[in-house]
């Protein structure tokens, strides 16, 4: 008898958090791609913003990868393209455009890697730089942008009910 209680009650309990899973996921998936469409858009307009203002903490890196336009233009110039890119995340039509302006852009975030790596590694190859690991976090907005990129053919990214 009090073995089936116990069943019974862990049987519930099971039910209970299994409910609660539902929703909580039917939440992150009706959320998730909106939420990180918008963070990433907020992302590269700020970081582009820095760039225009002369502000970047990253300024000195791109000048130390940049050969062929004078840092003082091509800084400034890319954080207009990052700006464009984050204005483009936040206006869905433009999506599709934002995505591709991102992915010509990345390949030079990983520059440094290779012109400049004692700028980006204190020993090589694992331990980075504050800049170092800046640069390798961009591995989480290409794959930001592959989910962002997967949901544009979606007939709508507005929250809708689930059940």
């Amino acid at each position: 008898m009090l073995a089936a209680t116990v069943t019974d009650r862990v049987s519930s309990y099971r039910e209970h958090l299994e409910r609660l899973d539902s929703a909580v996921t039917a939440q992150m998936r009706r959320w998730g791609v909106p939420v990180l469409r918008v963070a990433l858009g907020i992302v590269f307009i700020w970081f582009g913003a820095l760039k225009v203002v002369g502000l970047s903490p990253a300024s000195h890196l791109i000048a130390a990868v940049v050969y062929v336009v004078q840092p003082s233009l091509f800084i400034p110039v890319l954080g207009v393209w990052e700006i464009l890119i984050g204005l483009c995340l936040l206006y869905k039509p433009l999506v599709r455009l934002g995505i591709l302006l991102l992915f010509l852009q990345l390949p030079g975030t990983f520059l440094p890697l290779v012109l400049v790596p004692g700028a980006v590694f204190e020993t090589f190859p694992f331990v980075l730089t504050v800049e170092g690991q800046y640069i390798v976090k961009n591995l989480v907005i290409i794959g930001a942008a592959l989910v962002i990129g997967g949901a544009v053919r979606e007939q709508s990214e507005e929250p809708t009910e689930t059940s």
